[in-house]
């Protein structure tokens, strides 16, 4: 019988035995690890010895976090490293290079966004956006240069959900990688590989972090994907096999941009990771109290969270999340004024911009997030100067409703 989420995330046992019996694993806050001689530490170098050298490229810390995430998703390979836009980054990295292209969803998070249609420019790798819940314009994109696929399970802020499935076979049928963001639905609720998804990154610093105690991003390889198919990576499979993609991530793009996880940041995200259960559960219950109160409250204009059985994406939201499709919900007042005025008058729910902390966070993202885009591309990406986003915590639900209230009254 498969143990649930939180038993696997409290047992997932240590490489080597501790010499303290310590329940929790060590802090390995050092740069560098002795060998015993000079050929093990050029065997190491080889790639024929498995050891420690260095922490930029390797920490025992970090790689029980990466452990810990395996059996959690069930992943061939995963990677830690130092934020959720690293991780996006170096992935796409690991499968891009000048003149190849990247289909992608047009509504991603702002800055993703701005990853892939500026910074990426630089690089000579174009991003070609579509709806993808039009497949059609997906399919129109893609010719002999698409490497990827890129989108996220739910969108941020408007919380829209696609057919992963239906993209994931667009994808598998003509040859081409796919990438999603799973930010939002941390593996407690998503199983990616089970619907086909090659590559999955997200940002552990949100539902991971427990707390928002530290940034941290994670890439994971389910071994789906024959990468002879990319022409990128095909010359590495005779030596790296299923674990080509791993390989050009590790000794490649990691090691060369830096982007490592510190011991400090994967212990506090172990610690996250074996409680994520328990709070994604009480954030969501959260959801589901405030989303009752928002379809009743004259002041509310709309509202929405996939979750909630009165608003759109609830088919997807269960059968790809069980129903539940992250913590963040948007609700709108009649003007941008009285939104600041709201937010001014909250006391509980905190002004700030992140996601899944163990408090309450409210944002406009119209203002803030998405500020650097023109007002037409704002509109076109579904951003509304009436809209605000909040991020539930796992504060009592009686206190939200009532911080909410008494700001509306």
């Amino acid at each position: 019988m498969k143990k649930n989420f939180t038993t696997r995330a409290l047992n997932v046992k240590y490489p080597k035995s501790d010499p303290h019996n310590a329940l929790q694993f060590p802090i390995y806050e050092s740069v560098a690890f002795e060998f015993n001689t000079s050929e093990d530490i050029a065997a190491n170098f080889r790639g024929e010895l498995a050891a420690h050298a260095y922490s930029r490229t390797g920490n025992p810390t970090v790689e029980y976090f990466e452990s810990k995430l395996k059996v959690l998703t069930g992943a061939r390979q995963a990677m830690a490293v130092s934020s959720g836009m690293a991780a996006i980054n170096l992935a796409l990295l690991a499968l891009c290079e000048s003149g190849d292209n990247i289909v992608a969803w047009r509504n991603l998070f702002g800055h993703s966004f701005a990853l892939l249609s500026t910074t990426y420019k630089q690089f000579g790798i174009e991003t070609r956006f579509a709806n993808f819940n039009k497949i059609a314009e997906i399919e129109a994109l893609i010719d002999d240069k698409t490497r990827v696929i890129y989108f996220e399970t739910v969108t941020n802020p408007q919380l829209e959900i696609a057919d992963i499935e239906a993209i994931t076979k667009i994808a598998h049928n003509r040859g081409i990688v796919v990438v999603l963001d799973s930010t939002l639905t941390p593996p407690a609720v998503f199983e990616a590989s089970k619907y086909g998804v090659d590559v999955e990154v997200f940002s552990t610093t949100k539902f991971i972090s427990g707390g928002a105690t530290s940034v941290g991003g994670a890439i994971l390889d389910y071994g789906l994907y024959d990468w002879k198919l990319n022409p990128n990576l095909a010359p590495l499979t005779e030596r790296f096999g299923a674990d080509t993609f791993y390989a050009r991530l590790k000794k490649n793009v990691f090691r060369n941009f830096g982007s490592c996880m510190t011991a400090h940041t994967a212990y506090f995200q172990i610690l996250g990771l074996d409680i994520l259960e328990l709070r994604l559960k009480q954030s969501y219950y959260n959801c589901l109290e405030l989303g009752d109160f928002f379809d009743e409250h004259e002041k509310i204009v709309q509202f929405n969270y996939p979750g909630h059985p009165s608003c759109e994406g609830k088919d997807r939201a269960d059968k790809y999340f069980e129903g539940i499709p992250g913590t963040i919900m948007t609700f709108d007042l009649e003007s941008q004024e009285a939104c600041f005025a709201f937010m001014n008058r909250l006391q509980v729910i905190r002004r700030a911009t992140n996601l899944n902390d163990n408090k309450s966070l409210i944002i406009h993202p119209w203002s803030t997030i998405y500020t650097e885009f023109t007002e037409t591309e704002r509109k076109e990406m579904g951003i509304r100067p009436t809209m605000m986003r909040l991020s539930v915590g796992i504060e009592g639900p009686d206190d939200l409703i009532d911080d909410i209230k008494q700001a509306l009254a």
